[in-house]
């Protein structure tokens, strides 16, 4: 029962060879083009918005400090994110700004007051916003007998440990002096980094050491804890924030630190920079976004100085604030960053590169391809004239002596460039151009078998094939 089918499925094979479209054709001679707009397009993928670095190095701070303990948070929170975060330790905001400045660090904590907006925008730094308030914090050694110190006249003559170069508190604390009117001199200074420091003020080799940080550091915990060691109260904290006014006044509540034991025993006035993200203007903006999100996460609570919600802010800073963490602080995350992971949002935010280029490739060069596609279709028929100019040459060029042979031998070839022929496969819109390859090759065997019987007056009359 199926024996009847074969004809029909060989006539549908050859059915099939002429088509309206030749979509094998089409893609051929669209392939240069789809590859170079392809080409140019991943360029401009890579150029013209790169994608975000897979590190980022991050300057913190002294060993024990606020800053060393805070950006081990920022490590944590960007390496869900594929991104990795080297700590680079400084002693302090005036070392992380050199650093910044110098190229060794792309991002750092840097304290309110170390620079100013012009010399700011001078070296390419921006803030990613303010974190937390780090309150200057001056603890003094007891001495029995006589009264705790309540002026900074007081401490002429004293030794001092101002903290190390580099760090963010002997500016300020030098400016605080100078407020006083204590001269440079008057107080014996010291430079230790706050862990050595500590141990020379609990074996009594130093009166006082000053540093600014956050409460959660551990030494502060450890220090407003420890018997014999007193907090000087800056009861003039409004006027320091008056004269210099990247400070605020902050209050130590009583009981803040240990409820139970009454520690501290009173209220302490307290005055505060604050710590700024500052990052290089050449962090890529994707990674702004995720030190933004991060901050959020993690200052972005209730504290011993601060509301819930209050930080981070793009407030009290001296330094310009990026535009994405701006757009951060005034919308929220990205749209994308919503409800894709990080590497997915950010792939989408940079296809507009890919929009822009093809834009600008694909309608010159779309009117390339159906040129392109014209000419490869009717090349197939082309080509067969100069096979068939070929056998006129040689009809016309034979030898007297030879002529019959070469007549022979060009009308075989002609045949077999007839078989050849009849197996191109070629678009039903373009089948002009194949009969009219066909109907001249039928012209020039005429002309042979003609040329055959003028050659040949005795034989019988030829018969077109």
């Amino acid at each position: 029962m199926y024996q009847p089918m074969k004809p029909l499925r060989h006539h549908m094979s050859k059915i099939l060879k002429f088509t309206q479209f030749s979509i094998r054709d089409l893609v051929v001679a669209a392939a240069p083009t789809v590859l170079l707009i392809v080409g140019v397009c991943l360029l401009a993928y890579w150029l013209v918005d790169p994608a975000p670095p897979r590190t980022v190095r991050l300057g913190t701070g002294q060993e024990n400090s606020a800053y060393e303990d805070f950006g081990k948070k920022y490590a944590a929170a960007l390496v869900k994110h594929g991104v990795k975060v080297t700590l680079v330790p400084s002693a302090g905001s005036s070392e992380n700004l050199r650093n910044l400045k110098e190229g060794k660090v792309d991002i750092a904590f840097v304290q309110s007051g170390s620079t100013n907006e012009e010399a700011a925008e001078r070296e390419g730094l921006s803030s990613l916003g303010s974190l937390f308030v780090e309150p200057l914090w001056l603890f003094l050694r007891e001495e029995k007998g006589k009264p705790p110190i309540t002026q900074l006249t007081q401490l002429r003559g004293k030794k001092i440990n101002y903290g190390p170069k580099g760090a963010g508190s002997p500016r300020l604390f030098r400016q605080i002096l100078e407020l006083n009117g204590v001269e440079k001199g008057e107080v014996e200074r010291f430079s230790l980094a706050n862990t050595p420091a500590t141990v020379e003020l609990l074996e009594g080799r130093i009166d006082g050491l000053v540093f600014t940080s956050a409460p959660e550091a551990p030494l502060i915990q450890m220090l407003l804890q420890t018997p014999g060691i007193r907090l000087f109260d800056f009861n003039q904290a409004e006027a320091y924030s008056r004269k210099l006014p990247f400070l605020t006044h902050v209050m130590l509540p009583q009981g803040i630190v240990d409820l139970g034991r009454n520690i501290p025993s009173e209220d302490y006035n307290l005055i505060a920079p604050t710590a700024t993200l500052v990052a290089r203007e050449d962090l890529h903006s994707a990674l702004v976004d995720l030190f933004v999100q991060a901050a959020a996460s993690i200052h972005g609570g209730a504290g011993w100085f601060q509301q819930q919600g209050q930080f981070p802010s793009a407030k009290y800073t001296e330094i310009p604030v990026d535009p994405e963490a701006a757009k951060y602080y005034k919308s929220g995350p990205p749209f994308l960053q919503r409800y894709m992971t990080f590497w997915l949002a950010n792939f989408f935010d940079r296809m507009w590169v890919l929009v822009v280029a093809l834009g600008a490739l694909i309608l010159p060069l779309s009117k390339v391809v159906p040129p392109l596609y014209v000419w490869r279709i009717r090349s197939r028929v082309y080509r067969w004239y100069g096979q068939l100019r070929a056998v006129e040459q040689k009809v016309e060029e034979a030898p007297q002596a030879t002529r019959m042979q070469v007549y022979e031998e060009q009308l075989k070839r002609l045949n077999e460039i007839e078989d050849l022929v009849n197996q191109v496969s070629i678009p039903l819109s373009f089948a002009d151009g194949l009969y009219g390859l066909r109907s001249h090759i039928q012209f020039v065997r005429k002309r042979i078998l003609f040329l055959m019987g003028e050659a040949s007056p005795t034989a019988p009359e030829a018969v077109p094939v």
